[in-house]
């Protein structure tokens, strides 16, 4: 029987693990009996796992050495050297659930070699002898290891050493000729991370980009991106107003695959993909209620259970979400937001799984226009004040996502994984907003009376509509010495899309002014209506879009002599897109102008191990993106063309428990669209030419002691507009510092037994100078915000019982995150500042 690999992620259907080190002596092959052993040793872990527990497990057939690698690995064992017993030897591979002991018989059969469990719990390979079961096992080594499940709530370690998003297989990030960046639950959790953005700043060059003060989009190597993915499939497919809030409560980690990605997911910003892998049910039942208390009246409640619902634990489920009450340090801003999630998952049989998963997140808000700026800085205002009104009416924002995943592994090679995502986002503000007229010039002296901050009410709907689904082959070939592992695959997505606007967006309303350095709020509630009955643009103010593309694809990784991996591969686009505005919607999609484009986006790696723990890799990989954008003329904008060079080193220290990634490269972008400042009309958007990103990045994660962890990185980014019609070329490119970076430190109470259950960890998040707009008109100032946490864990035999403290911003420091990429035309508004030193308790009931 074969079982897809369902300990993992989604997308995931095949991996193995390769373990060059230094290769075999010739002599030592030919000298039967005196071979040196594999030593292998697993501590039981602190939850009292056995080698006789069951785990699922899929390992391709193919190099002995590798497949048994593979096995430690995933069973929480850690390799210690290289063994010769195993060269030249092949093993069919392993699928299915085994306990330790059967995993080992399984992948020895037939290889003359066999293995011995010791009383100390080591395990050594040895060779067979003829007509006997016993043999003289050569001396195990010891390590110092743990049984540990990447899903289980327990598991407080950071390193993840697979990822599935950069290959679509879960080839171990140590073989990936790619940037890919894993941030796990655990380490959401020791910070108290509520939103995807938070997470974020522990990878680098990624770096959040607001919009009205509640959508959150990235900028990740210089290039803006409102794309998110969810479980490998585009969950916001037309973005407009904002991207869609994303929760962490039903999230398992996020990826980050640094550079384009169009090669595999189509059309992709060049900077990078965000997938986020929501959790699965598991066999076990897990339960956990979470209840989170902090500054500015912050309560936010957690749940998570998981469990089977057959006696066979083949249906299985996952329930979890999250309800959360928050006002703010900024004037007037709140956030009442629930979010649920749950999924079904069944095994009819061990080569099938398939999963149906529903998600929903309502939320109350009220829109935060941000600060603005006087000069080449931040107005000199409390970073807590607000000009919008006490009486905006309150804003609202719903997501809906309906995911399904199938499984199929036809043989020991060849597996089907089928994807499908539908998503529904809607939004709806209404605020007083600044008015285009207020300039620049009026600001300049306001000592002098320019102390007016001019305003009109402004009122935005958005809807939007994305299915998408995919569909990939995937297996393992043996070739002339060879290993390959190909993939084929198709996907097709259909995005729709409405924006309505109403209000006066240009002209200020008389006696909607406010003094900036002494405002007087109250706005009559019935007031709201008259202002919003003129639509803006006349006559104009209903926007439909419809994106739709079809992709097919290919990959092949390539493994020769067991240290060196290609990855090459390419894609081809057919992509429609179209933007209509007129005064009805049917009107608008009646007057669609719609744009045809196809390309090629080919992608190649290649990655060198000349010791397990080490790698160096190349790159060099392009992108292809269909503009859904009109011109001021309602001419549609040509396609974004990406491409990008790449090279790297990556290595696995301290028992391979701690990864690193330090990266070069260099990334160019041509017909870059955005918002056309020379038109009235806020959807206008135009082509600045070209841009290019350049520099290092360094990440790292994982332990360095089993009580000390770490995650951190450093950024250099070098973001420039090259080419440009309107004066901007030569430019920084906005929101994008030159250094940036963050270390989080946690360390967790290990020899004393007294102290067992304590915790801590401290954390300084860096960045350097931004420019507020492309224009380079202001300067968001350098910063660094020091958080901290502890916490104290207690077990009563299967529960555990955890209170934790985290403090944001210690040390109080005033700083701007961001600047609305939307807003920061004159008046050069949307400057969002950092919140003020903020703590949070929560405490939570495991069992």
């Amino acid at each position: 029987m074969k079982t897809p690999h369902m300990e993992k992620k989604p997308m995931s259907n095949t991996h193995r693990r390769c373990n060059p080190g230094s290769q075999p002596s010739r002599l030592s092959q030919a000298i039967q009996g005196i071979l040196l052993a594999s030593a292998l040793t697993a501590s039981v872990a602190a939850h009292g796992e056995e080698t006789t527990n069951r785990k699922s497990y899929h390992i391709s057939g193919g190099s002995l050495g590798h497949a048994l690698s593979q096995f430690a690995r995933d069973a929480g064992i850690l390799f210690t050297g290289e063994s010769t017993l195993t060269d030249g030897k092949t093993s069919k591979g392993l699928d299915g659930e085994y306990t330790v002991e059967e995993g080992f018989r399984k992948l020895l059969a037939g290889t003359g070699l066999t293995y011995t469990i010791t009383s100390d719990n080591a395990v050594a390979i040895r060779v067979a002898e003829t007509g006997s079961d016993a043999a003289s096992a050569l001396p195990a080594v010891k390590v110092v290891g743990q049984v540990v499940d990447v899903n289980d709530p327990y598991n407080t370690a950071y390193n993840r050493t697979e990822s599935s998003t950069a290959t679509k297989t879960d080839t171990p990030i140590m073989e990936t000729p790619m940037s890919i960046q894993v941030v796990p639950r655990a380490v959401m959790q020791d910070q108290q991370t509520t939103r995807v953005k938070d997470a974020l700043e522990n990878v680098s060059g990624v770096r959040s980009n607001t919009t009205l003060g509640y959508g959150t989009g990235f900028i990740i190597r210089g290039f803006r991106n409102q794309r998110v993915f969810r479980n490998g499939l585009v969950a916001n497919g037309i973005s407009i107003g904002g991207a869609t809030e994303l929760d962490t409560a039903n999230l398992q980690n996020v990826e980050v695959l640094k550079g384009p990605a169009a090669m595999l997911f189509g059309r992709i910003e060049p900077g990078g993909l965000i997938n986020v892998n929501t959790k699965r049910g598991e066999k076990s039942s897990r339960y956990s209620v979470e209840q989170r208390f902090g500054s500015y009246d912050f309560y936010r409640t957690e749940w998570d259970a998981t469990g089977s619902l057959t006696d066979d634990q083949s249906l299985t489920y996952r329930f979890s979400g999250s309800n959360q009450n928050n006002n703010s340090f900024r004037d007037f801003n709140f956030n009442d937001r629930v979010s649920a999630y749950s999924s079904l998952t069944w095994r009819p049989s061990d080569a099938t799984e398939m999963s149906l998963d529903v998600e929903g997140l309502d939320q109350d808000f009220q829109v935060d226009r941000g600060l603005f700026a006087i000069g080449d800085r931040p107005a000199p205002v409390p970073v807590e004040r607000s000009y919008i009104d006490p009486n905006d009416p309150v804003d609202t924002l719903s997501n809906i996502n309906l995911g399904f995943n199938l499984t199929h592994a036809f043989n020991d090679d060849w597996s089907l994984h089928h994807r499908f995502l539908a998503t529904h986002n809607q939004s709806s503000d209404i605020s007083v907003k600044p008015a285009n007229a207020f300039t620049v010039q009026q600001f300049l002296n306001p000592s002098q009376g320019n102390r007016t901050y001019l305003r009109n009410i402004f009122s935005q709907t958005v809807k939007s509509q994305t299915y998408t689904t995919n569909l990939d082959l995937t297996g393992n070939i043996n070739f002339l010495g060879t290993q390959h592992q190909p993939l084929v695959g198709f996907d097709y997505l259909r995005s729709t899309g409405s924006y309505l606007t109403r209000g006066n967006f240009v002209n200020p309303i008389n006696g909607l002014g406010i003094d900036i350095y002494n405002p007087v709020y109250g706005i009559d509630p019935s007031f709201y209506d008259t202002a919003l009955a003129t639509p803006f643009p006349a006559g104009l103010n209903h926007s439909y879009m419809r994106d739709e593309w079809y992709g097919v694809y290919f990959q092949d990784h390539i493994t020769l002599w067991d240290s060196v991996h290609l990855i090459g591969g390419g894609r081809y686009d057919w992509a429609t897109t179209g933007r209509g505005r007129d005064a009805t919607f049917s009107a608008a999609e009646a007057v669609l102008p719609e744009r045809n484009d196809e390309g090629f986006s080919p992608r190649v790696g290649v990655l060198y191990q000349p010791v397990s723990w080490m790698s160096i890799y190349g790159n060099w990989t392009t992108s292809f993106g269909a503009n859904n954008g009109v011109t001021a003329t309602g001419s549609t904008i040509a396609p974004e063309i990406g491409e990008q060079y790449e090279a790297g080193l990556k290595t696995e220290l301290f028992d391979r428990r701690l990864t690193t990634t330090l990266a070069y490269y260099h990334l160019a972008k041509e017909n870059i669209m955005t918002r056309d400042l020379n038109s009235p009309d806020p959807s206008a958007r135009a082509a600045i030419g070209q841009a290019r990103s350049q520099g290092i990045e360094l990440d790292m994660i994982g332990q360095i002691t089993d009580g000390l962890s770490l995650i951190g990185n450093y950024a250099y980014t070098d973001a420039r507009i090259t080419k440009d019609y309107s004066g901007l070329q030569g430019n920084k490119m906005n929101n994008v510092p030159e250094h940036s970076g963050s270390m989080w430190l946690k360390y967790e109470i290990q020899n004393y037994e007294q102290l067992k259950g304590w915790s801590a960890g401290l954390g300084m998040f860096a960045s350097g100078q931004r420019q507020g707009d492309d224009a380079n008109t202001f300067a968001l100032p350098g910063y660094a915000r020091l958080d901290a946490f502890a916490a104290y864990r207690h077990d009563f035999k299967d529960t555990r019982l955890t209170a934790q403290l985290n403090i944001r911003n210690l040390l109080d420091k005033t700083y701007y995150e961001s600047t609305d990429p939307f807003q920061n035309a004159p008046p050069r508004v949307g400057i969002y500042p950092g919140a003020p030193l903020t703590a949070i308790g929560s405490i939570r009931l495991e069992f």
